[in-house]
């Protein structure tokens, strides 16, 4: 067999997004996710009479982390339109909810995952979206052949 026809015999790599640093990206969703999670589960079940938007946009970012955890361990196109999605939704929740933070503090006496744009959380949530769309972008699926 020579080099070009193992070549043309060689299986694609599968459509993922779960090697490489795909791997780290996942686990840094992972733990954003636990931790956005338990964080709105907190807040919502102490004090959710203090700050409702503020802990209800909380719950909003755990539920956005878990959906972009998930779909990009999973293969596939539909996998990767989720992932696509959860991502873009995250980036503008975080310039959104980042900007309101500031310009309107009355409705965000406490902080949230994405208030001032992450800043509790070292600004990663503001890092982590534009990565994940960098990652998309570099492992997203090849055309359809006609």
């Amino acid at each position: 067999m020579t080099a070009t026809s193992s070549k043309h015999t060689a299986k694609k790599p599968a459509d993922t997004r779960n090697t490489g640093p795909g791997r780290l990206l996942i686990a840094v969703y992972a733990v954003f996710a636990i931790s956005a999670t338990a964080r709105a589960g907190y807040q919502i079940l102490t004090k959710f009479s203090e700050a409702p938007l503020a802990y209800l946009l909380s719950a909003f970012a755990a539920l956005v982390y878990v959906v972009a955890t998930v779909s990009l361990a999973k293969p596939g196109r539909t996998w990767f339109r989720v992932s696509l999605i959860a991502v873009l939704v995250e980036l503008v929740g975080v310039v959104v909810v980042g900007a309101l933070s500031i310009f309107d503090a009355v409705q965000f006496p406490h902080e949230t995952v994405w208030s001032l744009f992450g800043r509790g959380y070292a600004f990663i949530p503001l890092i982590l979206p534009v990565l994940g769309l960098v990652w998309l972008y570099r492992r997203r699926p090849a055309p359809h052949k006609a």
